[in-house]
């Protein structure tokens, strides 16, 4: 028997309001204030299936470091897309304010590294 079961992951960040508007664009998914604070340290992101994403304010955040070990990157994030829709979804994440951290080496790889605005990394994954 479980002894607990997975609620929401949260993510350290300066303006949680903006990383929040940043994935509900990527995930397409629905901003709500939730059940701490008053909608500016604490946003959670409402997906399919119970799924939740939340951002918290976190004042002197150091955005993790990819692939370095200094500010190591702790965690990432894994979006699927599909494959023929990886370079139409890389212009769409970088317009909303992700950067390219690592290519797929030309197709070679079935991923691509972005940081989010604030830093964190995450994967575009062909699927």
């Amino acid at each position: 028997m479980a002894i607990a079961t997975m609620g929401v992951t949260v993510l350290d960040c300066p303006d949680p309001r903006r990383l929040a508007e940043f994935y509900a664009a990527v995930l397409d998914w629905e901003v709500t204030a939730g059940p701490f604070g008053d909608g500016e340290d604490w946003i959670e992101l409402n997906g399919p299936h119970g799924r939740q994403l939340a951002f918290q304010r976190s004042e002197g955040h150091r955005p993790p470091q990819w692939p370095g070990t200094e500010h190591g990157q702790q965690f990432h994030l894994d979006l699927d897309v599909p494959r023929d829709e990886m370079d139409a979804a890389e212009k769409r994440v970088i317009a909303l304010g992700a950067r390219l951290l690592q290519d797929d080496d030309g197709g070679k790889r079935d991923w691509r590294v972005y940081a989010d605005p604030a830093g964190h990394p995450f994967c575009l994954c062909a699927a």
